[in-house]
């Protein structure tokens, strides 16, 4: 799956480019190519043919006189090539590689749940069983929505998927080493260019077509751009685990919420660091399990922060957690009013670049989740952030700082 924004040749490297190769590395075998609609498979077809008539002798084939047509082509050496709309008809036909490049005509289709299942049980219905065994798909796209096809497969199948995805300014983890910012071809569309046109479109259609995380309408919350990533460091005070709670273990066909604890450091300038994540999807003994072998882990300087559930079962759940973690500062309060609300602090620290996450391998996770936030289909590590950072904030600062108002700045 190739998630690249608009204008950086994706089509040209996948769609042109990689077939070329492909017939030369694998003499024999059938391609399947399908756009958004037959005129542009055809397009890419046409490109295709072309380089191949031109490179035949880098190549070492080329394109058979008996079959020839613009939409269906054959090699001197025994490849077939396809050229077909999405929705089109491909029954009878079996590939060795299927290319999908564009399938998502517009923003109004991809705004559209009809033509979004349309395209979902294409490829369910014909993509899929065309197939030959061993038979690989390469999808090449841009994101506008959620539930677009690339959003769906991530969402159903996303272990089954290599996924190579460029925002169009670089973020952190950045899979080419890009600094945080850096544009992805900038003698195309350098940062400042990128910027007025992110100022022209708006943020939600930034975020979809640009750097491949498309966002329900309602935007987003959480500037993670802002967020750096350090080595981790030797936090020895003012930490706390805070906890959001779930109990329902995976069982293959569900998709239940997490337990999150996460880990957070205050430092002397009162500026916060995100130390662990710790989740997980089990039954109750489980999690109860994780949350004291963590304290234990942690050790008894770190505050653990849990959330009550109102009425008499919450009550005792924090009795017996409690009881189970004898020795340490356990903190237990109720959660009231919206969660965008009680996330707005933490908003603003992040916008002033005063919260970093030291690195892990939970990193890219918690990131994606914050980027979403509060339209993600997931909450819990963000709920679990606000939780330790509210515990924190509620406390006494660290020793020899000094605390100001700002209208006394």
């Amino acid at each position: 799956m190739i998630l690249m924004p608009p204008g950086s040749a994706k089509s040209t490297y996948a769609s042109v480019l990689f077939p070329a190769w492909w017939f030369s590395e694998h003499p024999g075998s059938s391609v399947i190519s399908a756009s958004h609609s037959l005129g542009l498979a055809e397009h890419f077809s046409h490109r295709l043919r072309s380089l191949i008539q031109d490179k035949q002798q880098h190549l070492g084939f080329n394109i058979s006189d008996t079959q020839r047509a613009v939409d269906k082509w054959s090699t001197d050496d025994g490849g077939e090539y396809l050229a077909v709309g999405v929705r089109g008809a491909i029954t009878g036909r079996r590939a060795d590689l299927i290319i999908i490049d564009d399938p998502v005509r517009s923003q109004a289709d991809a705004e559209s749940p009809r033509q979004r299942e349309h395209i979902w049980e294409w490829f369910k219905s014909d993509v899929t069983t065309r197939l030959k065994p061993h038979g690989r798909v390469v999808l090449i796209m841009t994101r506008w929505h959620p539930d677009d096809l690339g959003g769906q497969l991530l969402e159903r199948a996303k272990a089954e998927w290599r996924v190579v995805r460029l925002p169009a300014l670089a973020e952190p983890d950045d899979p080419i080493g890009r600094a945080v910012g850096t544009a992805l071809w900038p003698e195309w569309e350098d940062h400042e260019a990128l910027t007025r046109k992110r100022e022209l479109i708006g943020e939600r259609a930034w975020s979809a077509l640009f750097q491949q995380t498309p966002l329900p309408a309602g935007g987003r919350l959480f500037s993670v751009e802002h967020i750096a990533i350090v080595e981790p460091g030797n936090a020895m005070d003012n930490l706390v685990r805070a906890w959001d709670l779930a109990a329902t273990n995976i069982n293959g066909r569900n998709d239940p919420d997490w337990t999150v604890g996460v880990k957070l450091w205050r430092d002397e300038t009162g500026r916060f660091r995100i130390i662990d994540v710790a989740r997980i999807r089990g039954t109750p003994h489980q999690v109860e399990e994780l949350i004291v072998t963590t304290a234990q882990k942690d050790g008894s300087r770190v505050i653990v922060a849990i959330p009550e559930d109102p009425g008499q079962a919450g009550k005792s759940q924090m009795s017996y957690l409690t009881r189970q973690l004898a020795g340490f500062h356990v903190i237990a309060a109720r959660e009231t009013g919206a969660k965008a609300t009680r996330a707005m602090p933490l908003v603003c620290q992040v916008e002033g670049g005063n919260l970093s996450i030291a690195r892990g391998d939970w990193n890219r996770t918690l990131l994606d989740e914050m980027r979403d936030f509060p339209w993600g289909k997931k909450d819990d590590q963000v709920d679990a952030l606000v939780r330790a950072f509210t515990t924190l904030t509620n406390r006494p600062r660290p020793s020899g700082s000094i605390a100001l108002s700002i209208l006394s700045r």
